[in-house]
């Protein structure tokens, strides 16, 4: 029998378990059109791993996507799962609707489904459908009841409300009592909607003939299959008090504070009874009362004063049903039901949540960007219940309400991480109630970088002065770049880039340091600036970079000694230009001054270069070395030698003049020029003087300089006769003109020559004289005076030998184009004559 009714009991909850599932079914597929909500609807108890329903889908995700969108719940408890797999919502905790919502019509929990990339928040909303699960149960196992023995029939005895869990149709719905001939109950519906028994007598009593009577009394809910829960009723009938005490009300109310302090008076009750005597007085006390009811209230036995003995809480309980009874000194009862309502009171401050944090975020996220989700919660209601949420602090961020509670953290505007690496607020949550309560939640914002800085030059344009003969390597400058970006983005590095023509060669920059090293020694005559650019990258994709251009002036040292142009330092005595120890000097240059010259006649002019820039290049001119010291003179800046006073008869027909060139560098180099000043009137003059000083002046490597010379000569002038023999039977017309220039014979006289060719002179200009023998001379003798015509001709400058020397100037300047003058022919005055 029992097995049978356990088989009903299981086939009816599956056929419950079945009316529930397809009502969840369709309001899920009625949920899914919802934006940012859904719904679904499944009966308590499932067991673990039972479906709810496919949430991937009804938010329009694919199982494809569900990797990258990471679907996950945030809720305080987590009673359901998500597949990772299939994104169906599982069950992952017991269901129980009654622990969970307590007696409440309806009951679902609400929680937020998560996806990232890009981040997005939807509410679910899952209703606990209720089964009967739980049967009625009345509060104690037995009812004593004393009732007259003149109770008049209809009197009614309230009995208590049995308690069931389950709400709806499974809830209690009424009461049995066993069948007897006294008694029967009556089910009574408050205003809150709860049921109580009441026993009714239906026939008067009889003590005489029956002194108690036990009965069950069962209690009934609509589930199917039923549940029922009884208890025991012991009534004894006692004799005759046949007034019972009367209420003032059958029902009363009164409002309490949730905040009103323990000892606070509730109300004050009262009943009075028409009998006397012990019948008549009047004890109250509490009916079938819930023991939490208990616990929060107290009633004075003889005054009726419903006292408040413990706290109140309006989010727990928002009013209580109290069942207060009046008993007189008989045994009669009289009952009356005392409802107190709990008024809120904001003593709730907001609850606020950061569901999610998307840290660090991007700088060059776009304005609307969501950064964070923030759930509000206040366990009060009313106004006093809403929430109003706002950003404290200074940053480029914006609160967005949600549906449901919920709040998004947005980008108000662009982030610059240069300006600020962290934004850091508050999300504050306040209340409506008076006064206004809130609660405020740290929320820190990093921001990551993007390279959107170039380097910045501390300098848009360098400048480094380096002296001339720097060593190979040195440092030239530094040159700094700062970029505002962090890590690889902020990591500058350095070349060159380019600059101006064949500067690159002389220097090269540190790619870490920005250090610019010369690559060579530099020399100001060949380059006195420069200029290159150094571009500064950073390390960011794409790199960035910026150009600066660094320009080097090469400053000038004293490092080249004056070079003496003329005389030439071949034909005179010169600083470290002179010839090699084997080779012959050529012959030394002569000045002819006549002896009739006075004073300030210009001699010679000594012209010198220096390579040198600035005082490094200015020259001064001294005669350091003069048979007669009085006699001449050399401008100190021009380099003219001139006579100090009128050359004398006494003076010697020969002089040799040293003067040094010395310009005015740390420490000064010099150079020296020797000048050879013949005394006399004319050529013819000087020429004895010329002799003696030719004959005298050769030496040992000077004979064999020339007999070498001699031999060369002649092997030539041998070639060059077999050459013209050749052409003489070739041609019949006579050679051209300068062939019989070359065939002329040089005069040639042992002891005493006429100077074959001369060209070297210390002025400006100057004339080789190419002379040819007229007629013949007998005996080796000095040659006479030349005849009028040769004179004409050939001293007077009527034929040139050469082209004439550019004037230079003493001092600092730029050196002729042709270190070596050419030569022209020039007066008889100032002839300088070589011996041969």
């Amino acid at each position: 029998m029992a097995g049978r009714q356990r088989q009903r009991q299981r086939q009816s909850r599956r056929r419950a378990a079945g009316r529930v599932l397809l009502p969840a079914l369709l309001l899920g597929l009625c949920c899914r059109a919802a934006p940012e909500r859904v719904r679904y609807a499944i009966p308590e108890e499932l067991g673990r791993g039972s479906l709810v329903g496919p949430l991937a889908r009804d938010l329009g995700l694919s199982p494809a996507d569900l990797p990258a969108r990471q679907l996950r719940l945030s809720a305080e408890k987590q009673y359901f799962g998500v597949s990772g797999e299939t994104g169906n919502l599982y069950v992952s905790e017991r269901l129980d609707r009654e622990e969970m919502c307590g007696e409440a019509a309806s009951c679902s929990l609400s929680f937020e489904a998560l996806v990232q990339n890009p981040l997005n928040v939807f509410h679910v909303e899952v209703v606990i459908q209720d089964i009967n699960d739980n049967a009625p149960r009345f509060l104690r196992d037995s009812f004593q009841l004393e009732i007259n023995e003149f109770t008049s029939p209809g009197t009614r005895f309230a009995l208590g409300t049995a308690e069931d869990a389950d709400v709806g149709s499974n809830s209690l719905q009424g009461y049995e009592l066993e069948a007897n001939g006294y008694f029967a109950v009556e089910v009574k519906e408050s205003q809150d909607g709860s049921k109580f028994a009441e026993l009714v007598l239906r026939r008067a009593l009889d003590r005489e003939s029956e002194q108690s009577l036990r009965l069950v009394l069962t209690a009934l809910d609509g589930g199917e299959p039923p549940r029922s829960g009884t208890a025991q009723l012991c009534i004894n009938v006692t004799d005759a008090n046949d007034n019972p005490p009367v209420f003032a009300q059958d029902r009363y109310r009164a409002s309490l504070r949730e905040d009103a302090p323990p000892g606070s008076m509730v109300l004050n009750v009262s009943a009075s009874d028409a009998d006397a005597g012990t019948n008549a007085r009047i004890t109250y006390g509490f009916g079938e009362t819930p023991a939490k009811v208990l616990q929060k209230f107290v009633v004075d036995a003889e005054s009726g004063t419903i006292t408040l003995q413990e706290a109140l809480d309006f989010e727990d309980t928002r009013g209580y049903t109290l069942l207060v009874e009046a008993r007189d000194g008989g045994g009669l009862v009289a009952h009356c039901e005392v409802e107190v309502e709990v008024l809120d009171v904001n003593d709730n401050a907001p609850e606020v949540t950061l569901t999610s944090v998307s840290s660090p975020v991007p700088e060059d996220a776009p304005a609307g960007t969501v950064v964070a989700l923030v759930k509000v919660r206040d366990r009060d209601s009313g106004e006093n219940g809403q929430v109003s949420c706002e950003l404290s602090g200074e940053a480029p961020l914006s609160i967005v309400a949600s549906s449901g509670g919920s709040y998004k953290v947005v980008t108000a505007s662009a982030l610059d991480r240069e300006q600020a690496p962290e934004h850091r607020v508050a999300v504050v949550a306040r209340d409506r109630g008076s006064p206004a309560l809130s609660s405020r939640a740290a929320l820190v914002l990093e921001v990551s970088d993007v390279n959107d800085n170039a380097p910045v030059f501390e300098e848009a344009a360098y400048s480094a002065y380096v002296a001339e003969n720097n060593a190979a390597g040195a440092p030239v400058l530094r040159v700094r770049a700062r970029d505002a970006d962090a890590g690889a983005n902020g990591r500058v590095s350095y070349w060159l880039a380019g600059g101006s023509a064949g500067a690159a060669p002389y220097v090269s920059v540190e790619a870490r340091s920005g250090a610019v090293y010369a690559q060579r020694s530099f020399d100001y005559e060949q380059c006195r600036e420069f200029a290159v650019a150094v571009r500064a990258q950073d390390g960011g994709a794409p790199a960035r970079s910026s150009t600066a251009t660094v320009r080097v002036f090469v400053l000038d040292r004293n490092d080249n000694a004056p070079r003496v142009l003329w005389p030439a330092a071949g034909a005179g005595a010169g600083a470290g230009a002179g010839a090699g120890a084997g080779a012959a000097p050529a012959a030394a240059p002569f000045e002819v001054v006549p002896r009739s010259a006075e004073a300030g006649y210009l001699v010679a002019k000594v012209v010198a270069v220096d390579a040198d820039a600035g005082r490094n290049a200015w020259l001064s001119y001294e005669l350091v070395q003069a048979p007669e010291p009085a006699l001449f003179r050399v401008g100190l800046h021009s380099g003219e030698v001139r006579t100090a006073r009128a050359v004398s008869e006494r003076d010697a027909a020969k002089q040799r003049l040293v003067a040094v060139v010395k310009d005015h560098g740390q420490p000064a180099l010099s150079a020296t020029a020797t000048l050879h000043v013949v005394l006399a009137e004319s050529l013819q003059e000087a020429l004895p003087e010329l002799s003696e000083r030719a004959a005298g002046a050769d030496s040992p490597a000077e004979l064999q300089f020339y007999l070498v010379l001699a031999l060369a000569l002649l092997s030539a002038l041998f070639l060059l006769s077999v050459a013209l023999a050749v052409l003489a039977r070739v041609r019949r017309a006579g050679p051209p003109a300068v062939l019989r220039c070359l065939g002329a014979q040089r005069f040639s006289v042992a002891g005493a020559a006429f100077p074959a060719d001369f060209c070297e002179g210390t002025l400006p200009y100057s004339y080789n004289l190419c002379v040819a023998p007229g007629r013949a001379v007998a005996e080796g003798a000095w040659l006479p005076p030349p005849p009028p015509s040769l004179a004409a001709e050939e001293l007077l400058g009527a034929e040139p030998c050469g082209k004439r020397s550019p004037t230079s100037s003493a001092g600092a300047g730029e050196p002729p184009a042709d270190a070596e003058a050419p030569q022209v022919c020039k007066p008889a005055q100032s002839l300088p004559l070589r011996l041969s």
